[in-house]
């Protein structure tokens, strides 16, 4: 009787030991999880203020002023505006005209 005993008691205090260390170990994971819920909810404040301010940085009327006092540069008139062309030897556009065709 008193090996059954003894050998009961063991199981018990394992028992006992192994619902401490997994209380411990919940509790930790528990800590673990609410620290990360809150280090979320920060970035997701964070995006939402970065966005924003991108929105106000990006207005046409700031990206024109930016754009004449620091890059020097003026809006496009006619006068100033330079054409590109594109020379095409004759035969090549009649060969092109030709493929077009049906």
């Amino acid at each position: 009787m008193t090996r059954l005993n003894i050998v009961l008691l063991i199981a018990v205090l394992v028992s006992a030991l192994y619902v401490v260390q997994t209380q411990y170990e919940s509790r930790r994971l528990f800590a673990e999880i609410d620290k990360a819920v809150s280090d979320a909810r920060k970035l997701d404040i964070e995006h939402e203020r970065l966005q924003v301010e991108k929105r106000g940085q990006a207005t046409p009327l700031r990206v024109e002023k930016i754009a004449k006092e620091q890059l020097q540069m003026r809006t496009a008139t006619p006068a100033i505006t330079q054409y590109a062309t594109l020379k095409v030897p004759a035969s090549s556009a009649i060969k092109a005209a030709a493929k077009a065709a049906p």
